[in-house]
């Protein structure tokens, strides 16, 4: 009992010291990309470094939830590649621990990260998500930093246009200075040059103060009581003059109050609320709509004089649009039809206009309905991706930062199209919003439990070689035979018995080959009702095996190149598709695949037949190297 104990802290420390590392650098991407979406918001506002600190902070808060499943993966790949790498998981194995057991204790330590998701997807990121909005917000509405750029004119300060033809970076003196003033008006305008200047902000950085020497100032006095062609003017020198021009240029913290409606600042409690409230007043407008629509006088009838007067006379009760239409003159269908359809259209763009409140509402219950399944469904992709992680890493039992890597992004990667492709089509409403936002946790969830099912009982499943076979044995395709000369040999062949034995061996090949007409077309019938193996070629097969094995403890090269030669025989290819004869039935049934499985055989026949006539020339060409060396004593 103590030594399972020891075990479990061991696969406990060893997850732990990769999964710390590989948490952090998952934040440190994630940070980073969502950092890269608001580059612009940040660079050049002058914004102080308590501001940046507390964005990078709430950001880490709501990109928690996000970075413990790929850590999960990543750490249980690594950890159990490692373990497989160096034998131990092959060791715990040997001891009978199963694999189930051995990551028992990482099951309940992922359990418990899940519920820590939890918690931050509905406790903390709502709170972090409300003050990272207000903040970006309120990073939008900064104004930027001062940097007024030499030879282009400068349009960030409202109601201004500055242009600096040189700067001195040493002393911030400004050269060749052109500020054209429009804060009273684009026909008032205030234009001032200055052969050098200075600017600086003031201490509460709420105006920029400066200064100017060596210029002329020149204003407008157009009036709007004005109303002749000549614009009189007032035209100003100085040797020196201080202006100040409002720019703020601090950080003020706008009232966030108004970001309490976004989906992802609520918890699940409250986001159920949300959507009650906005299902009850989607209904209200619905409902007013409905009455609109009801008590509408669109569908009554306007008729003319003319379509009174024969109703009137014809005591007419129910109107028959097609007899009144019929009766119409053609230059009356034409206004008639022309202003149907352009009733049709005013009232088309009327009921459009009306419907964009439901849209909205809509929308705005299934992005609510999103963020409640959300919650759950990242929680609960930290189990997920740990079941694929942990049993991947055995099967695979690369260790390090490579694989593991390569595999963790892919996955990953499929994870986040399937999650975010499917999420989007259910918040269009064209998909079912449970169905579109469990995708990606329905899709994930059966490879867990295929991986752990295959690691658990040792199956093969990233093997090559058993792909390659397979596909072999599809196409029909077969290795080539290599039979090398031995360096150790004990006991020398029977050489005369094998020249009998290879006699024996031509026998039966010729008069298998002359039974079965193999050259010919085979039977349809039988190829789908056999369900057995050919003995006979098996036969041949066994005797020529045990021929080679003994030929290859011969010491002449020219023999073993002879061998070579022998093809590898198949027992069945040629007799039918399946072993089980239930299977083979239906195969032939079907037109189509009982047509390809037809030919496919009859090639395998043809190739079989071309073996034996292989095998026959093989072996006289043996017999005579055995015969002309003098390998017989």
């Amino acid at each position: 009992m103590l030594r399972i104990k020891k075990l479990d802290i061991f696969i406990l420390k060893s997850f732990l010291m990769l999964f710390i590392g590989t948490f952090f650098i998952c934040l440190f991407i994630f940070m980073m990309q969502f950092l890269w979406r608001y580059v612009d918001e940040l660079v050049g506002k002058g914004l102080e470094m308590s501001v940046l600190a507390q964005f990078f902070f709430y950001s880490a808060l709501t990109l928690i939830p996000l970075s413990l499943p790929l850590a999960i993966l990543l750490a249980a790949l690594m950890t159990f590649g490692n373990f497989g790498e160096r034998y131990e998981l092959l060791s715990m194995k040997a001891a009978g621990i199963p694999l189930l057991r051995i990551i028992r204790p990482l099951v309940f330590f992922c359990l418990f990260l899940s519920c820590i998701s939890f918690y931050f997807q509905n406790v903390v990121a709502p709170k972090a998500q409300m003050k990272l909005w207000t903040l970006l917000v309120s990073m939008k509405q900064t104004s930027p930093e001062l940097d007024i750029p030499e030879g282009v004119f400068y349009d960030e300060i409202e109601g201004y246009n500055i242009y600096v033809k040189q700067k001195d970076r040493k002393t911030g003196m400004l050269k060749d200075i052109l500020i054209y003033n429009f804060s009273d008006g684009f026909e008032n305008a205030h234009i001032i040059w200055a052969s050098e200047g200075k600017m600086e902000m003031t201490a509460d950085k709420q105006h920029l103060y400066l200064h100017l020497y060596n210029g002329e100032q020149f204003e407008n006095l157009k009036s709007q009581s004005i109303s002749s062609n000549n614009v009189p003017y007032r035209r100003e020198t100085f040797r020196e003059k201080h202006t100040i021009i409002e720019f703020d240029g601090g950080f003020n913290m706008v009232d966030g109050s108004f970001l309490s409606d976004r989906s992802d600042s609520k918890n699940m409690v409250e986001i159920s609320h949300s959507i009650d409230s906005l299902t009850f007043r989607g209904d209200s407008i619905g409902r007013s709509l409905y009455s609109e629509i009801k008590s509408s006088a669109y569908r009554d009838i306007d008729l003319t004089k003319k379509d009174s007067v024969k109703m009137i006379e014809s005591h007419m009760t129910i109107i028959n649009a097609d007899s009144l239409f019929s009766s119409y003159t053609l230059s009356e269908k034409d206004k008639t039809l022309g202003n149907a359809a352009e009733r049709a259209e005013s009232l088309a763009s009327e009921w459009n206009m009306k419907s964009y409140p439901t849209t909205d509402v809509d929308n705005n219950i299934r992005k609510h309905k999103a963020d409640w399944h959300k919650k759950i469904t990242l929680s609960l992709s930290c189990m997920i991706f740990f079941f694929i992680g942990a049993p991947l890493g055995a099967i695979i039992r690369k260790g390090g930062l490579g694989m593991p890597v390569v595999i963790s992004v892919l996955i990953f990667v499929i994870y986040y199209i399937i999650d975010s492709g499917a999420t989007r089509v259910a918040k269009s409403g064209e998909m079912d919003m449970v169905l579109g936002v469990w995708m990606s946790t329905l899709v994930l969830a059966p490879l867990g439990a295929f991986f752990t099912y295959k690691s658990n009982n040792d199956s093969v499943v990233f093997n090559a070689e058993v792909y390659i076979n397979f596909f072999r044995m599809l196409l029909g395709l077969r290795p080539s035979r290599h039979v090398f000369k031995k360096e150790v040999i004990i006991e020398d062949p029977d050489y005369p018995n094998i020249l009998a034995r290879l006699d024996d061996l031509c026998n039966e090949c010729q008069i298998y080959d002359t039974e079965h007409k193999l050259s010919g077309a085979p039977n349809y019938y039988r190829i789908f009702t056999n369900s057995g193996h050919d003995d006979k070629i098996a036969r041949i097969s066994e005797k020529m095996e045990h021929l080679i094995e003994e030929l290859s403890n011969s010491k002449d090269g020219t023999l073993l190149n002879f061998m070579n030669k022998y093809p590898i025989l198949s027992t069945k290819a040629h007799k039918s598709p399946f072993d089980n004869r239930w299977l083979n039935l239906p195969a032939g049934l079907i037109f189509p695949i009982g047509v390809f499985f037809y030919f496919r055989i009859w090639r395998f026949r043809l190739r079989l037949d071309k073996d034996l006539k292989n095998i026959i020339k093989t072996s006289r060409e043996i017999q005579d190297r055995i015969k002309n060396e003098s390998f017989i004593i």
